[in-house]
């Protein structure tokens, strides 16, 4: 089995509001192994992005980590200094948020901003530009000599997602962490983006941890698969055992609210209810008013995430008394 390069075990992260305290992730565990691809999937606002955050220490007031710990190559990130998880950030730990035109500098070149980084290394100037130059020619961008010195807004938002990746990995990172990588991207630069991806974690053996609400994604890159809702872990198994036999009702509900070629049911089934308010403290599953198979218990006990079959984990009362109805 592949040496495990992160480990979250009980990650808490909560946020203080005029309505109360928002536990926006509730005791999250999960390990992602060396050169793996894990996804977290889930709707906006269960906690992907925060869980994210979390693991890179930028949480910022209101909000603040209230417990767990992120084991990281043999360290834990929480009890690191400022000083001492900034040198981890960039160099170990990569990070490629949701819009890259606001990663970006508006008033520096994409060779500036990609030679910044290795400078911080104690790279020679002449070496560093040999690297990112050659960088940008992994990711696949036209004319590098004129990308060099391009500013981010007069090249496409699908070429600055693949500055950002080439940024992150030209520090050639243990972990590279892709938060919604292909948000506002057309279809096909999607697909090339995720092409893309693909190829240069063999190619440099990193890891990845992708945040995406979107399955088609995770079909194509994704080694397992973590699905999150209202800041809990429910579901954990390898890609294709959660795509071929989804155990919890949520991720059933978001399968059947795929789109596919061969559709014939006519309208995709959408999952009825809201997302709960995390302000208000439930004694059962975040779940329950949503779920087709609620029972009074559900409503009074908190499910636990348990292993259920080899490698696939699921967080649902169905299951812990060995009922396979859902």
């Amino acid at each position: 089995m592949s040496e495990t390069l992160l480990e979250v075990k009980d990650l808490c992260i909560q946020f203080e509001t005029q309505n109360g305290t928002v536990k926006a992730v509730d005791n999250v565990s999960f390990d992602i192994k060396k050169g793996e691809v894990f996804a977290l999937v889930g709707e906006s606002g269960c906690g992907k992005s925060t869980t994210a955050m979390g693991i890179m220490q930028l949480i910022k007031s209101p909000g603040k980590i209230s417990g767990g710990a992120v084991d990281f190559d043999g360290r834990d990130l929480l009890k690191l200094t400022r000083q001492e998880m900034t040198k981890v950030r960039g160099s170990e730990i990569g990070m490629i948020f949701q819009n890259p035109l606001d990663s970006l500098n508006p008033v520096y070149t994409v060779g500036n901003q990609m030679i910044e980084g290795l400078l911080v290394e104690k790279m020679d100037k002449e070496q560093a530009y040999k690297v990112a130059f050659d960088m940008l020619r992994d990711v696949k961008l036209s004319d590098v000599p004129a990308r060099m010195k391009s500013y981010p807004h007069e090249i496409s938002g699908g070429m600055r997602q693949r500055v950002m990746i080439g940024m992150m990995l030209c520090r050639n990172p243990k972990l590279l962490i892709a938060d919604e990588p292909t948000t506002a991207l057309d279809v096909t630069i999607q697909a090339g983006i995720i092409e893309l991806m693909n190829e240069l974690r063999k190619k440099y053996d990193s890891a990845i941890l992708i945040i995406t609400h979107d399955f088609g994604i995770v079909a194509d890159i994704a080694d397992r698969v973590g699905v999150m809702y209202a800041g809990n872990l429910i579901e954990v198994g390898e890609v294709f055992e959660i795509f071929d036999h989804p155990k919890h009702p949520y991720t059933k509900l978001l399968m059947k609210a795929l789109p596919t070629i061969t559709k014939e049911e006519g309208r995709l089934q959408t999952i009825k209810g809201m997302v709960p308010n995390l302000a208000e403290e439930k004694s059962g599953c975040n779940f329950a008013d949503r779920c087709p198979y609620c029972s009074s218990q559900c409503r009074e006990k908190k499910p636990v995430l348990k292993e259920i079959a080899k490698n696939h984990l699921c967080a649902c009362l169905l299951h812990e008394g060995g009922e396979e109805n859902a």
